[in-house]
């Protein structure tokens, strides 16, 4: 981004700021190496690292295969939050319209046999649940 005022032109590096602790930033470098850490966490947080060894903003995006907006949004977030700002926002999306103890009645259902549909019984007599109920 280059700003101009009064007639001169500077331009503002993005970085990462300075981890506050040495345990916020052995936290981060950790975090970047994780192998079994969710894949979005350990990308933002190799983000921050490279960051830290003074890659720019478009370097970073190069090497992450990634856009340079969405490392320029995860460096401000962390700038502002620190490793709380690398997680995801909760409650993003729809909501969901049924309960879960309605979800689990509906899967029950699903589940059992339709009221006509013949079953075959151990001694491989063929039986209805219910006689009357439509054939399937």
């Amino acid at each position: 981004m280059v700003r101009v005022l009064g007639g001169g032109c500077w331009t503002v590096v993005l970085r990462a700021r300075r981890s506050r602790d040495e345990n916020e930033q052995q936290l981060v470098l950790r975090l970047s190496r994780a192998r079994k850490a969710p894949r979005d966490l350990v990308v933002r947080a190799r983000m921050i690292e490279l960051s830290w060894s003074g890659q720019r903003v478009p370097a970073i995006a190069d090497e992450l295969r990634c856009s340079p907006k969405t490392v320029r949004r995860w460096l401000h977030r962390f700038n502002r939050a620190g490793l709380d700002g690398l997680e995801d926002l909760g409650g993003q999306g729809r909501k969901r319209r049924i309960t879960e103890a309605e979800r689990s009645r509906i899967i029950g259902l699903v589940r059992q046999p339709a009221p006509g549909r013949l079953t075959v019984q151990a001694d491989g007599e063929l039986t209805a649940k219910d006689e009357s109920g439509p054939p399937e």
